[in-house]
């Protein structure tokens, strides 16, 4: 098989649910705790489209990783065994639906901006004049219920989706109902830049670029292998980073995403994740 061939493949089943596969894998649902299963692995939970495997403090992010974990596969075979075990065509059947959900952005809110610009500021340490340059620019805004959104602009500049990130005291995030994460990404572009760093999240692509300026720093909307846009990215000639959180699923979904573009090189945050790297250099003028 080619490397054209797995790259292709994986993309057809890396959305597979989680669930899916641990059926298929021989799991059993726990009967008190429907996020967790019974594997030859040892108890896992799942939610959305992580999983954490508490018996062995291994965790991941998607079909191709949980198929790899499960089985102790490398990323090819995997790719092989869901491919066998999950029809191209019955799993398109499956997220056409999804995918046609028509896109219902919130209503921009002016009277919250005050509130949207108060936690990026005072609460994940993000420079003034960055959030109102992205408020300026249309890729960022608040809705009715004060929640920080985050544009994701796709073909000729339209929005295709949205990520939603409360700003309560109780952290909560979400996407716009309809969104399409494959069309479009959040970014904090910079012209100049030869170099691309990939987020996990809009918040960490902002706080890579507050630390590093030089970079073009796009958010991925989750930690995932392979965007349906990064080919076109890599075609450009960018160097490309991939800058998921400094965690076993970041690093492993990392892992997978170098196994189908080699070109990609791990650039993983001193902490946690980019906007913790923000916030130990207390030292900067966030006015």
């Amino acid at each position: 098989m080619t490397f054209q061939e797995i790259r292709n493949r994986a993309n057809q089943v890396r959305g597979i649910p989680l669930q899916n596969v641990l059926l298929a894998a021989g799991a059993q649902q726990d009967l008190c705790d429907r996020a967790k299963w019974r594997t030859v692995q040892g108890t896992i939970s799942c939610t959305g489209a992580k999983f954490m495997n508490w018996n062995r403090n291994v965790g991941g992010g998607g079909a191709i990783d949980l198929a790899m974990h499960l089985n102790g596969m490398d990323f090819k075979t995997a790719v092989e065994w869901l491919c066998s075990r999950f029809p191209i065509a019955h799993h398109q059947e499956q997220t056409q639906p999804f995918d046609s959900i028509k896109l219902m952005l919130p209503p921009q809110n002016r009277f919250n901006i005050p509130i949207v610009r108060r936690y990026l500021i005072e609460q994940r340490f993000i420079k003034a004049s960055l959030v109102d340059a992205l408020m300026e620019s249309g890729r960022l805004y608040a809705d009715n219920r004060g929640n920080a959104v985050f544009l994701l602009p796709g073909k000729d500049n339209a929005p295709v989706g949205a990520e939603l990130r409360g700003t309560t005291p109780a952290r909560w995030r979400g996407m716009a109902p309809g969104s399409n994460k494959d069309l479009g990404f959040f970014s904090v572009p910079n012209p100049k830049a030869t170099s691309i760093v990939l987020c996990e999240s809009a918040i960490d692509a902002i706080s890579c670029f507050a630390l590093h300026p030089e970079y073009f720093c796009i958010s991925t909307t989750g930690a995932r292998p392979n965007p349906q846009w990064l080919p076109s990215l890599i075609q450009q000639g960018y160097s490309i980073y991939c800058g998921f959180d400094s965690d076993l699923a970041g690093d492993n979904i990392a892992k997978a995403m170098m196994a189908l573009y080699p070109n990609i090189v791990r650039l993983r945050p001193a902490k946690h994740d980019w906007n913790d790297v923000l916030k130990s250099h207390s030292s900067l003028d966030l006015v």
